[in-house]
């Protein structure tokens, strides 16, 4: 019996552009999951804009925070 030989597979090469929005995404999703989880924890969260990056280029995007409190806490 031989042995089987194994070699890489062949990846795309992803642009820069394409893995910044795929760290993104992936972040986002990793996000949501968090906010799920605090949801469930017995916490509200809001997630507030706090600042807006800009590139000098035209391209820009939105900078955030969490705003967690318990769910019986009085807003203030």
């Amino acid at each position: 019996m031989s042995a089987t030989k194994f070699t890489p597979a062949a990846m795309p090469q992803a642009t820069d552009q394409q893995r910044a929005v795929d760290r993104v995404a992936e972040a986002s999703h990793r996000l949501n999951e968090a906010v799920r989880r605090a949801i469930d924890a017995g916490y509200s969260v809001e997630l507030v804009r706090a600042s807006r990056h800009h590139d000098g280029a035209g391209n820009w995007g939105d900078q955030i925070v969490p705003t967690v409190r318990p769910t019986d806490a009085k807003p203030a």
